[in-house]
């Protein structure tokens, strides 16, 4: 069956077709590695975790280049500004080391809590220092960076065209340009490939311009080149990536070998919190770990996100995740009512729905539309085995763990609660259950809920 998906290269939905009939290569942005990964962070890998199914789904063997970026990622995005690691490392009190190995532990930990697959690469920017060295030494030899006082640059005039994935027109752009830092470009939007380290920076490598590190873009054609060649199929990020990030590293791939790196370019969309823009200043920064704060398992956001196209913006709110968490539980027990049920039913039916459900993911991963399939299996009133196979068969796209009971994962209470809890234990087994009644209305004015079973204490926040 032909697959389609939406090329941001082209601005329209294409047939893919792979470089390598039966392998696809993929090329993903991973995280830089300085804080917390968000769930906004994690809606992307949540799409890219859904693209991987669905070419494995299609009979297709994978190729899979993720990048870690442990240095180069200024905090402006662009060529000022120190480096994010840097900046974490001093606000932490650690050293850029400590950070990155933190929190890139961190982010693996949530990809295994939402059940999306490991790439088949993952590759640290620091440890292809010498791969981007000589990445930059091309670009040198080809004529497209020269060398300032303070750092290698890209020089975007000599290309044909740039930019080529954010449709901008750069002329009228340059005149409302800001001042730049470094007065010895030659354009506004000339992009350091390299930068030279003051004499303070922890993070620096010798290089034939001295003591230095990399900017943040030649990491990403550097790897891919290594690991993919010149050419792959397909490379994927978050929206945000393509007017600064994607644009740079087509533009460098183009300086070192005349080629566009991938045919296809895959870009998922913003997450909004209850209908804006998620910020530290609304306090609306949102973790995985918050999930399990409030009692959810993790993987309830994985199907929320299935209510909406991976290229559209999706709204996350506290009572939608409350509403897909209630739905995996409808799945899983539809998956296992068919499991026990003894009906019979035809194999034109079940072709029927694993048709309808492959032209939905073939659909540019149509995610709602293959929900909507699902739902249909879940519904059917002949409750029979080879519907709940059928179910599984799905699931290796979902990747909602649906024939696995769902564990409520541990809360952290604080202390200070737990402490009420255990002095209200305390006052039951004495009698004293005056006391025991102010405590629990103390422990409910700090937003918890205490129940009494035959099997303990249970406290859990309030929603």
């Amino acid at each position: 069956m032909e697959i389609y998906f939406y090329n941001t290269l082209t601005r329209k939905k294409e047939e893919f077709t792979s470089i390598d009939k039966t392998e696809v290569k993929i090329y993903s942005c991973g995280p830089t590695v300085y804080k917390d990964a968000t769930i906004g962070n994690m809606r992307t890998n949540i799409f890219q975790d859904v693209l991987r199914r669905v070419l494995k789904y299609n009979g297709y063997k994978l190729k899979h280049v993720m990048n870690i970026t442990d240095v180069g990622h200024l905090v402006s995005d662009g060529d000022e500004g120190e480096d994010k690691m840097l900046k974490s490392a001093r606000e932490e009190n650690k050293t850029p080391l400590e950070i990155a190995e933190h929190y890139t532990k961190l982010f693996f930990q949530d990809l295994e809590r939402l059940n999306i697959e490991t790439p088949e690469i993952v590759c640290k920017a620091t440890e292809h220092i010498k791969e981007m060295l000589e990445y930059v030494k091309k670009l040198m030899e080809n004529g497209y960076a020269y060398e300032t006082s303070t750092a290698i640059y890209f020089e975007i005039s000599k290309l044909d065209k740039y930019p080529v994935l954010s449709n901008l027109n750069i002329e009228e752009q340059k005149a409302g340009a800001r001042v730049d830092i470094d007065h010895e470009k030659r354009n506004p939007y000339d992009f350091a490939l390299w930068i030279k380290a003051p004499e303070n920076h922890l993070m620096k490598w010798d290089s034939p311009w001295g003591k230095s590190y990399p900017g943040w873009h030649i990491e990403c054609s550097a790897m891919g080149q290594k690991y993919l060649g010149e050419q792959f199929d397909i490379h994927t990020g978050g929206i945000d990536l393509i007017p600064t990030h994607h644009e740079n590293e087509i533009a460098q791939s183009k300086g070192a070998c005349g080629k566009v790196p991938a045919n296809f370019w895959m870009h998922g969309e913003y997450l909004l919190i209850d209908g804006g823009k998620m910020s530290k200043s609304l306090g609306n920064v949102y973790l995985l770990q918050d999930f399990i704060k409030r009692g959810y398992d993790p993987i309830v956001y994985k199907l929320f996100c299935y209510s909406g196209h991976y290229k559209n913006k999706l709204n996350f709110t506290w009572e939608g995740i409350d509403a897909a968490a209630k739905s995996l539980e409808r799945l899983k027990q539809g998956y296992k009512t068919h499991l026990q049920g003894n009906a019979e039913i035809e194999d034109s039916i079940i072709n029927e729905y694993e048709e309808k459900f492959h032209k939905a993911i073939n659909d540019d991963l149509n995610m709602p539309a293959a929900m909507s399939i699902v739902w249909e299996v879940v519904r059917n009133e002949n409750k029979a085995p080879k519907l709940a196979e059928l179910l599984l068969k799905f699931d290796s796209v979902l990747g909602l763990k649906i024939d696995q009971e769902t564990k409520a994962p541990k809360q952290d209470i604080p202390d200070e609660i737990m402490q009420l809890v255990n002095e209200r234990i305390e006052a039951r087994n004495n009698k004293n259950w005056t006391k025991s009644d102010e405590l629990r209305d103390l422990i409910q004015q700090k937003g918890y809920e205490i129940k009494d079973t035959k099997d303990g204490t249970e406290i859990k926040k309030v929603k």
